[in-house]
């Protein structure tokens, strides 16, 4: 299924296709997304604590990417948990987070209206936020009707129709009822055509 409502820039859009998951790969994807989510929660708890020093004191603080990717880089030698989640996902939880900041600090320096505005990133509670996770190209790969992904997680996808091109991405997600999905970012101009190849399209994957 193809979703133009999530189509970045111009002749991109996002394929939605279901996903087979294992009970090994759901326990494998449920784990990664508590690593992700504590990720998310640090930055916002960085976010707030600069902002707090900030206003009490003369110095100022940055809490752009390359603090948060130095918050991973720490968090991931110290903490073996992290360590054993593949570093993809939980890279792009910085990036996303980083576009979340950065979008509310617009808005607040544009001074829209506070109903238009975004807001800054929030917590994440585990009772509440839904498991979902980015992996860019290096961090998955298709072949033979199969999503793995990096950290070696195997799906497989419940193919409806071909991509249209080589996607470059893939969000891995699961909605309020337990029904895992994935979500491949492709160029729509493109005539390759992927997916029910079984195969013959093949993508790096990183650890």
């Amino acid at each position: 299924m193809m979703t133009p409502s999530e189509a970045g820039e111009a002749g991109r859009a996002r394929y939605t296709h279901r996903l087979r998951v294992s009970s090994t790969a759901g326990v494998a994807l449920l784990a990664e997304w508590d690593r992700c989510r504590w990720i998310w929660n640090e930055c916002v708890a960085k976010s707030k604590a600069t902002h707090l020093h900030n206003k009490t004191t003369l110095g100022k603080r940055t809490c752009g990417p390359a603090q948060l990717d130095r918050m991973l880089t720490e968090a991931r030698e110290r903490t073996p948990w992290l360590r054993e989640g593949a570093s993809v996902p939980q890279q792009q939880v910085i990036r996303d987070f980083g576009r979340s900041r950065a979008k509310a600090h617009k808005d607040i320096r544009e001074r829209l209206p506070q109903r238009q505005r975004a807001g800054m990133p929030k917590w994440k509670k585990k009772r509440e936020a839904l498991p979902t996770l980015n992996y860019t190209r290096r961090g998955f790969r298709l072949r033979d009707d199969r999503l793995h992904l990096a950290g070696g997680i195997v799906l497989t996808v419940v193919w409806s129709r071909d991509l249209p091109a080589e996607p470059s991405s893939v969000r891995v997600y699961q909605d309020s009822v337990g029904h895992w999905y994935c979500s491949f970012g492709a160029t729509r101009s493109r005539s390759i055509q992927v997916g029910m190849a079984r195969g013959e399209e093949e993508f790096g994957l990183s650890p």
